[in-house]
């Protein structure tokens, strides 16, 4: 598995980073005509001093190209420039002022290109993520996910703006240098080059150690992210157990792992910039020696050695970062790989027709059979029948499918065997998103946003009038509660609804839920942390708002299952027995056991409560 992922992370995807240019390559093109006119303006200034020192103050005949010296003559010549030496120096201020407009115009029109580039990829990444199924959320880490997301998408669009145009000045410069240089003089380039080469091979060994490495720094960074997360979000788990110490051992590993990981790239960086700054010290050393032996030899002139000296020192920067830059390129290609391996997950298909047909909440299920893998069914031929206004209880041990049924009719998982009829349509020829927005589901541990109580409730309709929203806190029987908050429906809620408590937080789902108005509700044992008679009160709401409205109630209360129309009782994904409660509870199986236990462990609760009364 793992050296799978390093092949992967091996080269960049060309065609999916194209994709993600979308408009933006233009803006690389100008850049880099920009940069072409930068490093021409740069390397004409030393060739300005030369010819100053060597034509202009000097006797030595020029060097430049013929059409330049054409120019020259046509000013009055030599004479001319030795009386108005301004001319020159207005020449080198000329190239200064172009190289540094051609230098802003490249930056900013590969900023433009680099932020187009990460903002297409966040946008196909969070698309993407909404689009892919349920069951990739489940298993993927939800710190891992927001590190590629953002930080892995901002390694990429550094490199683009800081790196990319770095590979194209180095070669630009060295083609410009090498023309110039060895039009001067074969020998003394050669010996001005000597040690590029090596700086160069030097830089290619380096990008292949510290890739690797950026590699494993980046996984622990996420690994970090993901225990921080965790920790954070289980925040109350954590106090409530006293793990604290646990959790900070836990993390001080990962930290510590991520430090040593990152520690050794540094040393990485320390030796590869330690030893290409003596490599290039030590060229422009060889150069500028030999250029005065030959300059006294009379071989070369006083403003070429200058140029030569000049240009080494100006080709030494950018073939000693070229480490860098290739360093960079490997981070960020382990970073479009990950960011690949996302965006490589198959989307949600639709394996029907995708139809919309009039939803009323008539449900059947014929001979379903689901697994989570091909060797394991969670359920095994369920049967049965819901009627529009009916209500459906569920019962079952943990681990016996209750929610994998309901996930089922969501369709976020589909059956392996049989089929799912919505009004005698097959679910899986139904739009999946129109599907879903016609049925409402509370889950036992729902997810409110960290906004207000208000906005939390009417985020299924943002139109919805403040009355509409209190209606459906009424039914939920959590209005008055809200109320008694200093700031009502503008109350905070903290990040996943820690202001509230469960009960609390049960309630304001249902009033979310309730807004969706969807004829098919779904209770996902979302009454389990509010009292008996509370919810009698909900169910009671329920039936008087919407007779028409099918629901499914999950839960292990006897209380909460007996006024429903159909109870299934459900036994390791089989269903052993559906009827009404006093069907249910005249035969033998699991409901009577259950019913029996419940009302005895009520009775011996309320002879207990009824002494203590006495007393």
């Amino acid at each position: 598995m793992q050296d799978r992922k390093e092949k992967k992370y091996r080269k960049i995807n060309w065609k999916l980073a194209g994709s993600l240019m979308k408009g933006n390559g233009r803006y690389i093109l100008f850049s880099a005509l920009a940069l072409a006119v930068a490093v021409v303006a740069a390397y004409c200034g030393p060739l300005i001093v030369s010819f100053t020192v060597d034509y202009v103050i000097g006797d030595k005949a020029s060097n430049l190209p013929a059409f330049v010296m054409r120019a020259v003559e046509n000013l009055g010549g030599r004479e001319f420039l030795r009386g108005n030496l301004w001319v020159c120096a207005a020449a080198l201020v000329s190239f200064t002022l172009v190289n540094g407009y051609a230098t802003y115009l490249r930056r900013r029109y590969i900023a433009v290109a680099s932020e187009g580039f990460a903002m297409e990829m966040r946008n196909r990444l969070y698309h993407h993520l909404q689009a892919v199924p349920y069951d990739y959320h489940k298993h993927a880490s939800t710190g891992d996910l927001v590190q590629r997301c953002t930080s892995d998408v901002d390694t990429v669009r550094r490199f683009m703006a800081n790196q990319l145009m770095e590979i194209l000045r180095t070669v630009f410069m060295v083609s410009a240098a090498c023309y110039i240089m060895f039009s001067l003089d074969v020998t003394m380039s050669l010996i001005s080059m000597v040690l590029l080469p090596v700086l160069g091979v030097f830089s290619f060994v380096y990008f292949g150690m510290v890739k690797e490495q950026f590699r494993l720094s980046d996984e622990a960074e996420g690994k970090l992210s993901s225990t921080l997360q965790e920790n954070l979000t289980g925040v109350r788990v954590v106090r409530a157990f006293g793990q604290e110490k646990s959790e900070l051992d836990k993390f001080t590993a990962c930290n510590e792992d991520f430090r040593n990981k990152t520690y050794k790239l540094i040393r990485l960086f320390g030796g590869y910039f330690g030893s290409s700054d003596f490599v290039g010290y030590t060229q422009i050393a060889i150069t500028l020696l030999t250029g005065v032996a030959f300059a006294v030899k009379g071989r070369l002139t006083l403003g070429e050695v200058m140029v030569f000296t000049t240009y080494v020192a100006m080709l030494t920067w950018p073939v000693r970062q070229l480490g860098r830059v290739l360093a960079d390129l490997g981070k960020a290609t382990v970073s479009l790989g990950r960011v690949e391996e996302i965006l490589a997950v198959p989307e949600e298909t639709e394996p029907g027709t995708a139809g919309r047909p009039v939803i009323k909440g008539e449900i059947e299920f014929r001979g379903v059979c689901f697994g989570y893998d091909a060797y394991d069914d969670v359920l095994s031929d369920i049967s049965f029948t819901a009627k529009p206004g009916q209500t459906i209880a569920i019962l079952g041990s943990t681990g016996s499918g209750k929610t994998s049924l309901v996930q089922l009719l969501q369709r976020l998982y589909l059956c392996t065997a049989g089929e799912i009829l919505v009004d005698g349509v097959n679910i899986n020829d139904i739009e999946r998103g129109y599907l879903r927005s016609h049925i409402g589901i509370v889950l036992q541990e729902p997810f409110l946003y960290s906004r207000t109580i208000k906005d939390n409730i009417g985020i299924v309709r943002p139109d919805a009038m403040a009355e509409d929203i209190h209606a459906a806190a009424k039914i939920a029987s959590v209005h008055e509660v809200i109320n008694g908050f200093e700031a009502g429906y503008d109350t905070i809620v903290g990040e996943r609804g820690v202001t509230l408590s469960g009960g609390q937080k049960q309630r304001v789902a249902i009033a979310r839920m309730l807004m969706q108005n969807a004829p098919i509700i779904i209770f996902d044992d979302s009454m389990s942390a509010v009292d008996t008679e509370t919810d009698a009160a909900i169910r009671n709401a329920l039936r008087e708002r919407r007779v028409n409205t099918t629901t499914f109630i999950i839960s292990h209360r006897i209380t909460t299952l007996c006024e429903a129309d159909k109870i299934l009782v459900l036994e390791h994904g089989r269903l052993v027995q559906q009827g009404t409660h006093a069907e249910l509870v005249a035969r033998e199986g699991l409901y009577r056991r259950i019913a029996r236990i419940q009302n005895a462990l009520e009775e011996d609760l309320a002879k207990e409560l009824g002494a203590q009364g006495g007393e």
